[in-house]
């Protein structure tokens, strides 16, 4: 009697089950469109502020500077040329070299170092001439026109060709007192030979480092007026020199910027 019974009561329970299965499924049918489930998001990220980047200004380029225009009035730069003759009070104060020869007393420091530094270098440069008066000037003027004459040249000519070897009076780098001719003591003549002397070659390349310049260079007859002279030597300053050389100019040239 008892196996009856459960077998019928589990017989009712399994009639039960299907019921039981589409009721479940009814209710999670419409659970799922009543109360749909939570989307999930990602947790935000936190990123460090980003500063902008401030605008980099390139740096001003660096020009060299342009050198100053010198100043004409000093007494070392004072020009003397064809078209610019010294003033009939130019005078200064006069020293004399150890052979007699008078310049400057202003320029005669460096010139003596000059001379002193040459021969250091076993060399043995000779001054031959250094200031002139007027007088001597117009002298030297009139011989080199007589010359000429007798050369065959007109009045005028001489006159012309002599000016660009030996200077008008009153326009003679000489009278300055700042002008020297230096030869070679082995060779004192006054051409361009001298510019193959030993002595020649070590003033050119140094003479700026004692303020002297080679005055009239080869190829500035045009702006100096005289021809090119590889013995004829002016103070005009160290600063000055060392501008003229590293500019490759004559003073015409240095004085016109």
């Amino acid at each position: 009697m008892y196996r009856r019974e459960s077998r019928a009561r589990r017989r009712r329970r399994k009639s039960r089950l299907p019921l039981y299965a589409f009721l479940l499924a009814v209710l999670s049918f419409v659970l799922a469109f009543t109360f749909p489930p939570e989307e999930k998001t990602a947790p935000p990220v936190r990123t460090a502020a980003v500063k902008p980047i401030a605008a980099i200004s390139a740096p001003e380029p660096v020009l060299p500077a342009e050198p100053e225009a010198p100043d004409k009035n000093q007494w070392n730069l004072i020009l003397a040329n064809p078209w610019n003759p010294l003033s009939e009070d130019y005078a200064f104060t006069q020293k004399a070299l150890p052979n007699g020869l008078v310049v400057d007393e202003r320029c005669y420091p460096d010139l003596q170092a000059m001379m002193d530094a040459c021969r250091a270098s076993g060399l043995s440069p000779v001054i031959c001439s250094a200031y002139r008066s007027y007088e001597k000037q117009e002298e030297l003027f009139r011989r080199k026109v007589d010359k000429l004459t007798a050369r065959g040249y007109s009045a005028g000519d001489a006159q012309t060709e002599a000016a660009r070897e030996v200077a008008l009076p009153g326009t003679s780098e000489h009278q300055t007192g700042l002008a020297v001719d230096i030869v070679d003591l082995d060779n004192q003549n006054l051409d361009e030979s001298q510019e193959d002397t030993a002595v020649q070659k070590w003033l050119m390349e140094h003479s700026w480092e004692y303020g002297f310049i080679l005055r009239y260079p080869s190829g500035t007859s045009d702006l100096t007026g005289i021809i090119y002279e590889p013995w004829h030597y002016r103070y005009v300053g160290r600063e000055a020199a060392q501008a003229i050389h590293d500019q490759g100019v004559c003073l015409e040239e240095y004085l016109a910027a």
